[in-house]
């Protein structure tokens, strides 16, 4: 006899493979695009989100916006920037592109793309295995930020730092063609370290201290920066978007940023996920929204998307569907955009600044003929996998997804009554 789950969870079919509870309280999840298997056991769960506190040290206003390399102050510690996003002051957002070293300082970037100093895939690697060439315009823009004095000041000091010494004596065309000046692997960067006011270390800007307008722009820069990568350079075939929050989870700096890399390949799990979608053309209808729905897991919704406490997946999640089944990052309209944007925000308040978490962004490469919903998924990072699973390959996730449910919508729900999210999101 199947035990009764508990108050709030739906009864689960024990056939029903995908999410079940055993008769001791111990709910097994297959995930079903992955395939990941997941057991939450009862003993182990109901842990606090955050573990010790971090320290609480007073801030040095000298410091002030060069607390790392991402810091507003310190714009020269990075590579030159692809584009950055402004707010001017009617509250208009616009993007500049080519932007050199002598006017990094002209306006105040909210939002800034930038190459990653230590790239996953580097420019080689496209030259040397797809016979790459960086077009026309792409090294006239390199050109004319090497040519402004200030902008090869910075350029050689970075070389000097983070690159083999022969590269200085190969010339201006060797340095314009590394990677230091732009690759395949971009990291978004936000203006903030610390949230404006701020006095202590611990006061970082996490996604959920940005207003509803500046994480909908954030949003939007990232699909803006994935949809440049693909149209320079054919042979990507997709672009893995990520957010790593806090060290735990990744990071190595507590700033608040997305990556973004271009690859060659779908990769294995990916791959999986289009056979199965081939093998049943229903399976983001079964799986997602509706099954949600049927299993009592929606958190919140809007016009346009859903969130909902994911299930098989390694670490307690939250989901952000589009409610289009089609819809993918060249398509995606504005309202669509910023209910998406609403509820992924919504959902970081649930966790806040000091919990290490990740997003993963999934949507439809171009290369793929078959439609794929856009959906993100926030994963707290509060546990770390042991022995069992490797053996196993089941993992061990500490808070069941009704757990996360009950959690989600009373944070959300208090949020909303503060004003702190956006006013078209409902609590399920």
């Amino acid at each position: 006899m199947t035990a009764a789950p508990p108050a709030g969870a739906p009864d689960v079919p024990e056939a029903d493979d995908h999410l079940r509870r055993l008769p001791d309280g111990t709910v097994k999840q297959i995930n079903p695009f992955t395939g990941t298997e997941v057991w939450t056991v009862p003993r182990r769960g109901n842990r606090p989100l955050t573990g010790a506190p971090a320290p609480h040290l007073r801030l040095d206003p000298a410091d002030a916006g060069r607390h790392c390399a991402f810091c507003s102050g310190n714009l020269l510690q990075t590579p030159p920037e692809k584009l950055r996003r402004v707010r001017d002051d009617d509250g208009t957002w616009r993007d500049l592109r080519g932007v050199t070293a002598s006017h990094l300082g002209d306006t105040i970037a909210e939002f800034r793309v930038i190459p990653n100093l230590f790239e996953i895939v580097s420019l080689d690697y496209w030259r040397h295995n797809h016979g790459f060439a960086l077009p026309e315009t792409e090294l006239e823009r390199r050109r004319a930020y090497l040519a402004d004095p200030a902008g090869r000041e910075h350029v050689l000091r970075l070389i000097g730092l983070h690159r083999p010494a022969d590269l200085l004596t190969g010339g201006d065309e060797a340095i314009i063609a590394d990677s230091l000046m732009g690759g395949f692997h971009d990291v978004i960067v936000a203006r903030r370290h610390h949230v404006d006011g701020a006095r202590c270390d611990d006061e970082l800007a996490s996604t959920s201290t940005l207003s509803v307008v500046e994480h909908e722009q954030f949003v939007d820069v990232t699909l803006q920066a994935m949809r440049d990568l693909f149209a320079a350079n054919p042979s990507i075939r997709n672009v893995v978007a990520f957010q790593n929050w806090l060290r735990p989870a990744g990071a190595s700096f507590d700033h608040l940023h997305k990556q973004l890399v271009g690859i060659d390949e779908f990769g294995r799990w990916r791959n999986s996920e289009v056979e199965r979608l081939r093998a049943d053309p229903q399976l983001f209808t079964r799986f997602g929204i509706e099954f949600a729905q049927s299993r009592d897991l929606v958190v919140a919704t809007t016009e346009h998307a859903v969130a909902f406490a994911g299930f098989g997946h390694r670490y307690p999640t939250l989901e952000v569907w589009s409610r289009r089944g089609d819809a993918d990052p060249w398509n995606l309209q504005p309202q669509e955009l910023a209910d998406m944007s609403a509820l992924l925000h919504a959902c970081h308040e649930v966790s806040g600044p000091s919990v290490p978490c990740n997003e993963e962004w999934h949507y439809r490469p171009p290369t793929l003929d078959l439609p794929m919903p856009l959906r993100i998924c926030l994963k707290w990072r509060i546990s770390t996998p042991a022995g069992f699973e490797g053996g196993s390959r089941i993992y061990v996730n500490t808070i069941d997804p009704w757990g996360v449910r009950d959690r989600a919508r009373a944070a959300i729900a208090q949020a909303a009554e503060a004003g702190r999210i956006a006013p078209q999101i409902r609590v399920a």
